[in-house]
């Protein structure tokens, strides 16, 4: 105590553990007491931001929409107050670090960073009067850059917003090469799937999507669920339903082929199930954030038990009853990957 005495300062031990008694919102507040506080908070939050750990997003109804991230391992709900702040939206999905929301009212998507309170709106393309209706969306950076890219996927159609035009382009996504179902970023460039199993690159410098010469692709069916996946700078292709995981392969780029995975080996997948819109993540070295290899983990709507699969034989191992923040009803939205952020160069793709 004597340090407190000579400085008015608390130990960051101390600090440490008033740190983690508070709640999600409270640490703004923490940061607001002094410089000492201040300088400790920034430390934490960077450690904070950086964690792979997955977290659940749950929406609950209650008296209003109230939102609360979910530390599996943990046990520990952080409730999300700010959230009550902002017009009524619908949300999409997370992706670099934000929520990707509808509005109720108008015809816009919002971008919020729960991490960092900065809000963006857009309004959405003209030719789309029920936003509502978007099943995928991505958000990423352009490469040592302010501006950023938002895809949508919404009524089969994909929309590119891109903030250095300030403008939309709908892409041309129905042929042979059949329907975009899903996309993700892999070395700093956009890439879609469609509902056939090809897979295609955005040009974000032309309205066109260029399909890759692929030597093979799996057989699918109209009730397959595809959902393109970076992991570890590889990219995956899962195929899932709510209750069932199919087939997970890998693109090798130096065959031009689908291989299937036998087993996931050191990958553990997340997958989430909320009606029509579905996400699948994956994260290496699981057992570091509480989580085990050659698994997948599964959330489906209206739920609140965690289903594991295995990567094997893909039968379920267990069930993990997850916290709820109140007893009413809830609905399980998300995996939430705070250290993730997409990043674009418009030079790889001519």
């Amino acid at each position: 105590m004597k340090k407190v005495e000579e400085n008015n300062e608390l130990p960051s031990d101390v600090l440490d553990i008033i740190f983690k008694t508070l709640d999600f919102d409270d640490h703004f507040q923490f940061a607001d007491v002094c410089k000492n506080w201040r300088t400790f908070h920034e430390s934490c939050w960077r450690n904070f931001l950086a964690s792979q750990e997955p977290l659940l997003l749950q929406i609950s109804y209650h008296d209003w929409e109230s939102y609360s991230f979910i530390s599996v391992p943990d046990q520990k709900v952080h409730h999300l107050k700010m959230m009550k702040y902002f017009p009524p939206s619908t949300y999409v999905t997370f992706s670099s670090g934000y929520f990707i929301m509808v509005g109720y009212y108008v015809n816009s998507f919002m971008l919020i960073n729960p991490f960092t309170r900065i809000k963006k709106v857009i309004n959405g393309p003209t030719c789309e009067n029920s936003l509502f209706l978007t099943t995928r969306a991505l958000l990423a950076f352009g490469k040592c850059s302010e501006e950023f890219v938002l895809v949508v996927l919404c009524k089969r159609r994909l929309h590119v917003y891109q903030s250095q035009n300030c403008d939309w382009v709908t892409y041309s996504t129905m042929g042979n090469s059949g329907r975009v179902v899903d996309f993700v970023v892999l070395h700093n460039i956009i890439y879609v799937i469609t509902n056939m199993a090809y897979i295609g690159v955005i040009n974000l410098n032309s309205a066109n999507v260029k399909f890759l010469k692929l030597k093979s692709t799996p057989n699918v069916n109209f009730s397959s669920c595809l959902k393109l996946v970076n992991c570890n700078e590889q990219l995956l292709v899962v195929d899932f339903m709510p209750k069932e995981i199919r087939n997970v392969y890998k693109i090798d780029f130096s065959t031009m082929n689908y291989v299937k995975l036998e087993t996931l080996g050191d990958i553990a997948l997340f997958c989430g199930s909320n009606g029509l819109k579905r996400n699948c993540y994956a994260l290496s070295n699981p057992n570091k954030w509480g989580y085990e290899s050659n698994s997948v983990y599964v959330i489906s709507l209206l739920s609140t038990i965690c289903s594991v699969y295995s990567g094997d034989d893909k039968q379920l191992q267990k069930c993990i009853t997850l916290p709820a923040p109140d007893a009413t009803r809830c609905l399980m939205v998300d995996w939430c990957f705070r250290h993730l952020q997409y990043e674009v160069d418009y030079s790889l793709v001519e």
